[in-house]
């Protein structure tokens, strides 16, 4: 892999030390960092140079929870309660997917994922290896899986066909450098014991994560108790799922002792603030979370209930309705939230020390901001800026694993008018009428 050089820049390392090097370089080979510290004390390279622009260098964002083809849904069922939104519009909706619409969904996802910053994300979905396809196309890291439910499924049908599909999966990735697999049951409503105790086994053979979304309002707690008779998280916990494999999205719901209880176990969270605002799911008890010590990234949800994937616009979310539900502006300080998006959310993200901060060994997920714009100026703390102002159209550069996917925004990787053409085509075939 060919040597990359950025410089001219401020790094922000998102380290435990909270390092901030101005006039910073960062060089990289075979994928990962191997040099990140002041320019003059840089070795000299062959390689590709980008300029930074005095802008600032960091970490690559996370995406800890997603749908990437659901960007064909986009604004298909707003302003409509959850249980609504799912069975009277998505799920219908979906029953006509294809290998190509999620295929071309999912690059459209990518492009606007690397438009705006965001290099790894997490993605359940139907038809997981067209995504998996895509996410290795566009040159992103991803981990995928195939959704599983009781009902017959417009990818695989019946659910024994589910589970073939997610083990095949997870053969065919085993050694693949940035898409892995988890095994992801869809929710407790949606899924029997059996089906449970078969995904729960599977993550154990292969040391898989396990993904599922649970406790995303009052409403999903209430149902489970009643097909369950116990609490979503007491559920888990009586099929010995509760450990450090489980990755939860949303945990909107959970008291202090299911917190607590998370913690201890060392289960991941993914916490997806616009969704939950925009279904009105209710606060996700964000202080309560880092104060236990659970390990929580940032999310976005699909396209069809947020309506974005700029984690920029997900971060300043996450800040305001931390503060606004515990009526402190104290709480979710900036730099606490960027840690969420980075470092805290590569810790849920399963790679702790490896993503979400930029030192030596590290992967090489990078991103640089252009902060020569009205709205960023004048700049006293940049992580302030980058909740608070910064957007995902001020990413200049995007590189995964050690490779360039935008320059000068630019994609590199993937033909965006393609993309979104294709996009178009199969929107209109998904849902019968063409979008303007």
């Amino acid at each position: 892999m060919d040597q990359l050089c950025i410089n001219n820049g401020t790094i922000l390392t998102m380290n435990r030390a909270g390092e901030v090097i101005s006039g910073g370089a960062l060089c990289v080979e075979n994928g990962r960092i191997a040099f990140c510290g002041p320019a003059a004390s840089a070795p000299p390279s062959s390689g590709r140079v980008l300029d930074a622009r005095g802008g600032l260098i960091m970490p690559g964002l996370i995406n800890g929870h997603t749908h990437s083809a659901m960007t064909l849904m986009r604004g298909l069922a707003d302003d409509l309660p959850l249980d609504q939104w799912l069975n009277e519009h998505i799920f219908p909706a979906e029953k006509g997917l294809s290998p190509e619409a999620v295929y071309w969904g999912s690059l459209l996802a990518c492009v606007e994922m690397i438009r705006s910053g965001t290099t790894s994300f997490c993605d359940m979905y139907l038809f997981a290896g067209e995504v998996a396809d895509a996410a290795d196309e566009s040159g992103l890291r991803a981990v995928v899986g195939e959704v599983l439910y009781d009902f017959p499924s417009p990818s695989y049908g019946e659910i024994d066909n589910g589970f073939r599909l997610t083990r095949e999966l997870l053969e065919a990735h085993r050694e693949h450098p940035r898409v892995s697999v988890a095994v992801m049951p869809h929710a407790l409503y949606t899924c029997s014991r059996s089906l449970w105790e078969r995904a729960g086994q599977l993550s154990a053979d292969y040391g898989a994560p396990l993904v599922t979304h649970l406790a995303e309002n009052q409403a999903e707690t209430a149902q489970v108790r009643q097909q369950w008779g116990a609490r979503p998280l007491a559920v888990l916990e009586q099929l010995g799922l509760v450990n450090r494999r489980l990755w939860l999205d949303h945990g909107v719901d959970l008291n202090q002792a299911e917190i607590e209880r998370l913690a201890e176990a060392g289960v991941r969270v993914a916490h997806c603030p616009e969704s939950n605002m925009k279904l009105a799911n209710g606060a996700f008890p964000l202080p309560e979370m880092l104060a236990a010590g659970v390990k929580v990234g940032l999310g976005t949800d699909g396209c069809a209930s947020n309506n974005d994937l700029d984690l920029f616009g997900e971060m300043d979310s996450c800040a305001k309705l931390a503060k606004a539900n515990r009526l402190d502006p104290t709480v979710a300080p900036a730099a606490e939230v960027v840690g969420l998006a980075t470092s805290r959310g590569a810790e849920a993200f399963g790679l702790p020390g490896q993503l979400g901060v930029l030192e030596k060994g590290a992967l090489a997920d990078v991103i640089v901001i252009d902060t020569d714009q009205p709205h960023l100026t004048p700049m006293y703390n940049p992580l302030s800026h980058l909740v608070y102002a910064a957007r995902g159209g001020d990413v200049l550069h995007s590189v995964c694993h050690g490779r360039v996917l935008m320059a000068e925004r630019h994609l590199e990787t993937l033909d965006q008018a393609e993309v979104m053409a294709r996009a178009k085509e199969e929107a209109a075939r998904l849902n019968g009428c063409v979008p303007l």
